[in-house]
């Protein structure tokens, strides 16, 4: 194993930024983690990236927040806003930079790329596992993130590590050391959430309740299968503190109809949990919903 180094992309500089001064820190040393990188767009959209510092023998890590909706540039003229698709595109261009130089290549996806997609229903492509097994057919050594969807989704590539730390501990901690919590009860906002839940519900000794997402299934909307009712199953929430715990929201709206509906029960205070918020649009809304 040769030197630690970062590669950090543009889509996660304050992250690598804090990782950096958090090693320099941890190693007692001035030493500067980072490589510097040129990401560069043509006009019709297609890129490239050159790395500018010596990763010869290195333990190299690539940072990316495939997640990150709020990077641009110019393509025939418009401003357009990197997808997912591309920020994971850049990160295999990384890969192949670095090829036959570093010793080990790991790969730090906070989000894990179409993580979503971790199953198949039909005639559906495999995305997650797809994306897996092509980062290790590259070189990875190592994959890192936070809170999968699906944890399982690991089995894509059985003999690659798999890194998924949860941030379970930190989040109660915070909501413990700053919220006089009192008479508790976890909700899972559907039936996929359940088993993140019954966790924090273990971890807190606190009962749990779930909603059913009764879906109008003659119906596509936007890909999916409208929602018709949101149906509560568990104890009741009356004058109780609810703590929603999901791993990621889009627009939010889901959240904010379960946390009305509790609200609607009796309950006392609602703590929205997410361990990413993948806001496109009515992030004002949600906040705004969230703030009552």
């Amino acid at each position: 194993m040769g030197k630690l180094k970062l590669v950090v992309l543009g889509n996660a500089e304050e992250l690598g930024r804090k990782v950096n001064k958090e090693l320099k820190k941890i190693n007692k040393m001035d030493t500067d983690y980072l490589v510097k990188i040129t990401e560069s767009r043509f006009s019709n959209g297609e890129g490239k990236v050159a790395i500018n510092g010596n990763v010869g023998n290195t333990d190299l890590f690539i940072i990316s927040d495939v997640g990150n909706y709020g990077v641009s540039y110019m393509m025939h003229g418009h401003q357009h806003f990197m997808s997912p698709d591309e920020h994971y595109e850049d990160i295999k261009r990384v890969i192949a930079a670095a090829s036959g130089h570093a010793s080990r290549v790991n790969v730090f996806m906070p989000l894990l790329y179409e993580s979503r997609q971790h199953k198949r229903r039909g005639n559906e492509s495999l995305d997650c596992a797809i994306s897996l097994q092509e980062l290790e057919k590259m070189g990875v050594d190592n994959i890192i993130t936070f809170d999968a969807h699906d944890p399982s989704i690991c089995n894509a590539i059985p003999r690659l590590p798999f890194e998924n730390f949860y941030p379970t501990h930190i989040i109660l901690s915070e909501l413990i050391d700053n919220e006089n919590i009192l008479d508790v009860l976890v909700v899972s906002p559907d039936m996929g959430a359940m088993e993140r839940a019954r966790y924090y519900a273990d971890m807190l000794n606190s009962d749990v309740g779930v909603f059913y997402k009764r879906r109008d299934l003659s119906k596509v909307v936007n890909g999916k299968n409208p929602i018709v009712e949101h149906m509560y199953m568990g104890a009741d929430p009356k004058n109780k503190d609810i703590i929603v715990v999901d791993d990621m929201i889009a627009s939010g709206s889901s959240m904010i109809e379960v946390a009305e509906l509790l609200k609607s029960r009796g309950a006392n205070r609602v703590y929205l949990i997410a361990t990413f918020s993948l806001f496109t649009e009515g992030y004002d809304k949600f906040i705004e919903a969230y703030d009552k």
